[in-house]
């Protein structure tokens, strides 16, 4: 054969489907997406608006949650939520949906603080060249994001709404009539009328500026408070209860987190609790999320209770009110503001040896008791298998039923985050407290009776006695008997004879905490808050905003040895005296001021940047009204309104998700926004694993450059142990999703993500399997393209019925599967479909292979576009009808019947699907088959489940 008959090798390649082709195909198309804006959302209103005919359409908001930009970049794991929803917006699109889908970056935080401590490198510069390398990254995925919605939470354009969002916060208050939140000067009017009491009886105008700074502090949705915080010296900064890990340590970097008392911000989420819980009920989120915000959220029912103390009154709150009588001793937490009050400087007479703990004075004991507490973390504190320990005070309490002096213990089992930090211990009828007055030789009194026949002396028995099915004993007082009641008469009985004598009430507690908002670091929002020379905090008007980040030398708050509990923190910018200290006019004239050196929380840009997708240019207001009401209202389906489609991780579900709900109803209570909840569909992505190995001191080896041989698995030649762990760099297992788009092209990529699992479940990854979906989108090419000419092999004329069949199925199948996030059902769909066409060996006709593109557009963009503009169309594929279904060709052309006689297969009929009960009868009855097993028999009962069943029985 002549050479001018064999085609070179480079020419035959150049029509072949290779990285090489899909690496050009995908880059030139995103080259062109971007020149054309084809991600564009058209908004109502505003610098965005854009053709009214697509704002005309039903819309769809979809998000993923805020990526942080890390140093290390992406690896495959990172993207699989970000291609699946961008799957399913592009699948909205083509269903005559206006999309908004976009992403922008969660910047502020620790990792770039500590990246610049270690290397000098400011945070900006390294978190903004973080960010652009993962844009790169993304950008090679053919995300459809509307870039011009993009933003970081560290553009001072973004942050001047988050401190404008802490200053409505910070200027309001909780209306609990109404219900809602108000503006704070609505109160201060209300103070001034008399309208409304002033905490403390004094009028308003008698106060100082100081004093009326107190009590609105009080009542300020976001306040300043001296109280127990979790304290990492390690990190040198506070953390919020919800960063910190089960064993008491940081979240961030494992260091130990101490209890201690500080200034600090606070969020007064707990005003929302009820809200937050009730609200849940209407959104469309996994149960499993739910649940776990109920349980932080932690609502019960109960009793507010007065112990006097001295000249002080010690309240508990106790969802047993019934068992008042029953309490012999009383616990505070070691952190319990009052403890230092009262601790008298001998113990009593006849102090118990077990209860001082050894120490010679009751100041000593509370002192080293106290240290020793705040070592431990919550979870540590109270776990039911640990011995309970504590110090008896030295004071004594008076039980208000019964008048009984009761000893007055600190304990580790009690927290000054529930309740009120003090409990009645009722040993004969709570474990935990029988478990401490066995430990400590207090006394018991049985108060409910035991139905199991122990008797009513709680000497002797095992454990304490627990029930809300028994009736009361040995509960009679002064003007009270709770003899022979059941709990839930006893219950209203006792809380009723308490709110008459002004010494209790029926109140309802909760678990969740006020938000901590306070850090001592650097890389953070700004307070948008002054202090004048009295120390009175001052809001900035919205004129300063933003409050921009000044320049420091060293980035890094002050740290210390990670186990000294009595440090306190330094911040880095308390060290730019310049900054801190400010001439300002406020209104009143030029004065002195000190700015607040705390930064805000990284949570904080997170809380509300759904809406600022929506009107990302709007300079005078955090979001246009219309605009908000456009993409995020209440509608049908979704009464609280928000985002139609959210996205991310299960490990949010008590900090993100609960934060930002908390600062959406308050913009909706002050009438900023018109939906009550930021995100109206949640939906939990599974994790992407990988094999990690181990060398034989359990140090992980790089997973890249491990060999199997014969099922052991070696590292430079030193056999190593595989297991199962999360995608990352810590495991040396991380694949980054450059190296499999140079190897097979970003269109492979997304199909083998999509196609792993269901997307709510974790999935390993397997390198060596992506080459099946490499094969797809070859066969895929095959049928459009010829490779040795590039010519398009498509035909025209009518295509056959077996093939519309197959077609039709595929669209009604795939279709069903993409609006339910079903992604790798989608793709065995169009999988089969694609493998029957090219079974076929017959050229496509035109409208089978346009069809065929357009099925598999949402999922592979690239591919899709190249076939679908060498099919002859000059517009995007992005924007064409998804393909619809014809019922008459999705319905099977003919079912398989099942015959038995005597419960034996005897036949198999293929008959239509729309054969009556009778039709079938008759046809199994004269089968051949059939009347040759039944022999003359007598029949006595035929069943039909037409058309797939004859069941007869002789």
């Amino acid at each position: 054969m002549s050479e001018t008959n064999t085609p070179a090798p480079e020419a035959a390649e150049a029509h072949r489907y290779t990285a090489a082709m899909a690496a050009d195909i995908e880059a030139r198309w995103q080259d062109v997406w971007d020149a054309q804006g084809t991600y564009e959302a058209p908004n109502p209103t505003g610098d965005l608006a854009g053709d009214p005919a697509v704002v005309a359409r039903p819309k769809k908001f979809i998000m993923d949650m805020f990526p942080y930009p890390s140093g290390a970049g992406l690896h495959v794991g990172h993207p699989l939520g970000y291609i699946a929803t961008d799957v399913y917006a592009r699948h909205q699109r083509m269903t005559g949906h206006n999309v908004l889908h976009t992403l922008g970056f969660d910047a502020f935080g620790l990792p770039a603080e500590q990246y610049a401590v270690q290397t000098g490198t400011h945070p900006r510069v390294s978190t903004e060249a973080n960010i652009e390398n993962m844009k790169l990254q993304l950008r090679r995925l053919g995300l459809g994001h509307d870039r011009r919605r993009s933003f970081a939470t560290i553009d001072p354009d973004y942050y001047k709404w988050t401190q404008w969002i802490f200053l409505q916060i910070y200027n309001s208050w909780y209306d609990a009539a109404a219900n809602k939140a108000r503006p704070i000067a609505e109160l201060v009017a209300a103070f001034e009328d008399g309208s409304r009491e002033v905490p403390g009886g004094r009028a308003w105008a008698e106060l100082t500026a100081a004093e009326r700074a107190d009590v609105l502090n009080g009542f300020r949705l976001a306040y300043s408070s001296d109280a127990p915080v979790n304290w990492c010296p390690g990190l040198g900064t506070v953390l919020a209860n919800e960063e910190v890990t089960a064993d008491g340590r940081s979240e961030r970097g494992n260091f130990p987190v101490f209890k201690s008392r500080l200034s600090q911000w606070n969020m007064r989420i707990t005003a929302y609790a009820d809200r937050l819980l009730d609200d849940l009920d209407a959104l469309d989120w996994p149960e499993a999320i739910k649940l776990q915000q109920r349980n932080w959220i932690g609502r019960s029912e109960g009793a507010r209770v007065d112990f006097a103390l001295g000249d002080e009154a010690v309240t508990v709150f106790t969802t047993r009110p019934d068992t008042l009588f029953g309490a012999t001793y009383m616990v505070l937490a070691p952190e319990h503001p009052l403890v230092e009050k009262f601790i008298p400087a001998a113990w009593p007479e006849g102090t118990h040896a077990v209860w001082t703990g050894g120490h010679a004075t009751p100041a000593e004991a509370v002192t080293a008791y106290r240290k020793q507490a705040a070592s431990k973390s919550d979870v540590e504190r109270q776990a039911e298998a640990k011995d309970k320990t504590g110090v008896f005070t030295g004071e004594y309490a008076i039980n208000p039923v019964s008048g009984d002096k009761v000893p007055v213990f600190i304990a580790d089992y009690v927290l000054m985050g529930y309740g009120t930090g003090a409990i009645m211990a009722v040993p004969a009828h709570d474990s935990r407290d029988f478990e401490f007055a066995r430990a400590f030789e207090l006394p018991m009194r049985c108060v409910v009776q035991p139905s199991d026949g122990r008797g009513t002396d709680p000497a002797e028995w095992d454990d304490a006695f627990a029930s809300y099915d028994a009736k009361l004993v040995n509960s009679t007082g002064e003007g009270i008997s709770l003899d022979g009641l059941g709990v839930a008469e006893a219950k209203a009985a006792i809380t009723e004879w308490l709110a008459e004598r002004g010494i209790g009430e029926g109140t309802v507690n909760f678990r969740l905490r006020d938000w901590l908002f306070s850090r001592q670091r650097y890389w953070g929002e700004p307070f948008p808050i002054v202090y004048d020379e009295d120390g009175v905090a001052h809001s900035l008007p919205e004129s300063m905003l933003p409050l921009e980040l000044p320049e420091v030398e060293d980035y890094s708050p002050r740290t210390f040895e990670p186990d000294d509990a009595d440090s306190k923190p330094e911040t880095p910018l308390s060290r730019r005296a310049d900054w801190v200290n400010v001439e300002l006019d406020l209104g009143d004239g030029v004065k002195s001021y000190r700015r607040e050196t705390n930064t805000m929380p990284n949570w904080a840009g997170s809380c509300w940047y759904e809406l600022r997708y929506l009107d990302p240019h709007n300079s005078s207001a955090l979001v246009d009204p219309e605009i908000e009401q456009y993409w995020m209202g209440p509608r049908e389906g979704a009464p609280h309104g928000g985002v139609d489609l959210y996205v991310g991780g299960a490990e949010h579900a008590v900090l993100h998700l609960l934060y930002a709900r908390f600062w959406s109803k308050v913009l909706f209570d002050l009438g900023h926004v018109s939906s009550v909840e930021p995100f109206h569909k949640l939906f939990n992505q599974g994790m992407i694993q990988a094999y990690a190995y181990t060398d034989e001191r359990g140090v992980y080896v790089p997973a890249a450059d491990v060999e199997e041989r014969d099922g052991a698995y070696f590292y430079e030649g030193k056999q190593v142990k595989r297991e199962h762990g999360k995608m990352g760099k810590s495991l040396k297992n991380a694949v980054t999703p450059d190296e499999i788009c140079e190897e097979y092209g970003a269109d492979t990529l997304r199909l083998y993500e999509m196609a792993m699992g269901p997307l709510d479940v974790s999935r390993p990854w397997d390198t060596r399997a992506v080459v099946g979906q490499y094969r797809l989108l070859q066969r895929l090419w095959r049928n459009i393209v010829d490779e040795e000419t590039g010519a398009v092999t498509v035909v025209d004329g009518e295509p056959a019925e077996d093939t519309l069949r197959a077609l039709h199925k595929a669209i009604d199948g795939a279709g069903s599967d993409m609006a339910g996030l079903r992604f790798n059902t989608a793709i065995a769909k169009i999988t089969e479909l694609n493998n029957a066409l090219t079974k076929a060996g017959r050229p496509l006709e035109r409208s089978v292979a346009e069809r065929l593109v357009l099925l598999v557009a949402p999922l592979a963009p690239h591919i899709a576009e190249e076939l679908w503009h060498r099919l002859g169309h000059s517009d995007s594929v992005v924007h064409q009808d998804f393909p619809v279904a014809d019922p008459a060709y999705v319905v099977d052309e003919s079912v398989t019947c099942v015959v038995q006689v005597k419960g034996k297969v005897k036949a198999r009929l293929e008959v239509p699907p729309t054969i009556t009960d009778a039709e079938l009868e008759q046809l199994a009855m004269t089968d051949a088959a059939v009347v040759a097993a039944l022999g003359g028999a007598e029949i006595r009962k035929v069943i039909v489940r037409a058309p797939k069943l004859v069941n007869i029985v002789i």
